[in-house]
């Protein structure tokens, strides 16, 4: 047992070995997949969530990963600091909703590397929808290019 629990990083004499040890430890069935595959049965951003054989809390947890996704897109693609606002305050609010997408974004990162094969295609679907409805013209008005701004965040790129 304990050249086991050496093998996983942790001394034979910490917390998690002892109960190891003494049959505390309730070892979990959940795998830790490095590949897609497909099921309910998951973890998606928090330990034991949204469970084992629970169909509900699977579709809660693709609504939530469909909606950050398209809460990703909104920030990415928002205008609401006026030309003329203060510099200053403008600042700090575009740094604030900057720092609320990135954090949004690499939550839906994480949820993503569950490998879930239907968390993958929410946070596809997701995004596609954000966009569609935010930053295409279907919905909009082309962008003025009279100041060049078109958001007031920059777009998210990705440069490999």
């Amino acid at each position: 047992m304990d050249d086991h629990m050496h093998g996983m990083g942790m001394p034979a004499s910490s917390p998690v070995a002892a109960a190891a040890a003494n049959g505390t430890f309730h070892r979990r069935h959940m795998m830790m997949h490095m590949t897609f595959f497909w099921g309910r049965n998951t973890e998606v951003l928090f330990s034991g969530w949204p469970g084992h054989d629970h169909l509900g809390m699977y579709i809660v947890s693709l609504v939530v990963v469909f909606a950050l996704a398209v809460l990703v897109e909104w920030f990415s693609n928002c205008n609401y600091i006026k030309d003329g606002a203060n510099r200053a305050a403008a600042g700090l609010l575009q740094t604030a909703m900057y720092g609320v997408r990135i954090g949004l974004a690499y939550m839906l990162m994480l949820a993503v590397m569950s490998f879930n094969g239907g968390i993958f295609l929410v946070a596809i679907a997701g995004h596609t929808l954000g966009f569609l409805v935010f930053g295409s013209r279907v919905f909009n008005k082309p962008p003025s290019t009279a100041n060049g701004k078109t958001t007031d965040l920059p777009p998210m790129s990705c440069n490999c």
